[in-house]
Formats: C-alpha cells, structure tokens, sequence
C-alpha cells in the first residue's frame, strides 16, 4: 500500500477540479494545468476532496503491486502538485556569484551576462515569470512544479558554479563543494 498514494487530497476554495477519463484539469487563480493520469489509477472526486486508489487483485505479481504503488503515489503527488501550483504557485531562487556576472529584466526578458562574449536571453513563457530583485538574485515563478524547475536549470545550465572560486549561477541555500587550488613549488 502506498503511504503518498492513501493520503487525501483537499481541493482549497477558489480551485476547480474536473475528472474525465483519467485527464485532470485544475483551473485556479494562477492559471490551468492538466495531467493525463494512467488508467490504473482510480480516482474519485467528493465535494471538496480527492482519493487515489488502485486496484486490489490477488492474482498479482510483486512486481505488479509495487509498479501499482509507485503510479498510485506518483498520481497522487502530481495531482497536489497541480493544486499547490494554481492556487499558490511554485518559485526557484537562484542566486549569480562572480565578478562582473548580473542579471536585468526589462519587460518579458531576462538577460545575464555570464563571463561569456554575449548575453544569454531568456523569454518569459508559459506561465513562468522572472523576478529580478537586485543583480545577482533571480526568482522563477509558475504555477507548474515542473516548468519552474526546468527554466531554472536551464538558468543554472548556462554557467553551473565551478568548485575553485564558486562563480556561476547557483540555486539559492545550494552547498558548492570547493577544491583547494595548485600548491605551489616550495623552496625555490
């Protein structure tokens, strides 16, 4: 039995929440998201609660009860996701170490300077929207989990943070290891 999947899901007021044929669409303050939610996964809808579950069967092998387990916990989870996302949303902190590295955005465009030849660009775009409160600290917002972290990856992407001096752009509260450098020749 999964300890995810048996949990229930409150549906917060302000968010729809329609179940057809395994596709879920949740339409909220911060937009629409939909899932297309595997058939052996079934889901029911009362009031203002969801409950996952999946089907009990004897006959089944472990490996067919675990792989059950796992979508039912997966379901679950993507679903709450998705109700978290409308109603509140997702955010990512990333944060620009290094001497001359910074960040602007005008308009819908976000445009770092990295250490590199040229600006790097990035367009705002399917709900995901950029914050830049000072230079060297972007926020990602959206209302998908997945999108968020995948633009802010992608940020993260153009220069990950290098272990001798710790330049580049890394997520906010994110540990770099640091190496010690070359020691030089002594006694010469």
């Amino acid at each position: 039995m999964s300890r995810i999947g048996k949990l229930p899901i409150t549906v917060p007021a302000g968010v729809e929440v329609k179940i057809d044929n395994g596709l879920v669409t949740v339409k909220g303050k911060n937009g629409e998201l939909c899932e297309k939610i595997n058939p052996r996964v079934i889901i029911k809808q009362e009031a203002n609660t969801i409950t996952l579950s999946v089907p009990e069967e004897e006959n089944a092998s472990p490996r067919t009860k675990r792989t059950d387990n796992s979508l039912w916990g997966l379901s679950r989870t993507l679903i709450s996701n998705m109700i978290t996302g409308v109603s509140e949303g997702f955010t990512k902190k990333l944060e620009i170490v290094g001497v001359g590295y910074n960040a602007q955005k005008s308009g819908k465009t976000l445009t770092l300077n990295l250490g590199y030849s040229h600006p790097i660009i990035f367009e705002e775009k399917d709900g995901i929207t950029f914050d830049v409160p000072d230079q060297l600290t972007i926020i990602v917002k959206g209302a998908s989990k997945q999108a968020v972290g995948e633009v802010a990856a992608n940020i993260r992407g153009k220069r990950p943070p290098e272990p001798y001096l710790g330049k580049g752009v890394k997520y906010s509260g994110e540990f770099i290891r640091r190496k010690a450098g070359k020691a030089g020749k002594a006694g010469k």
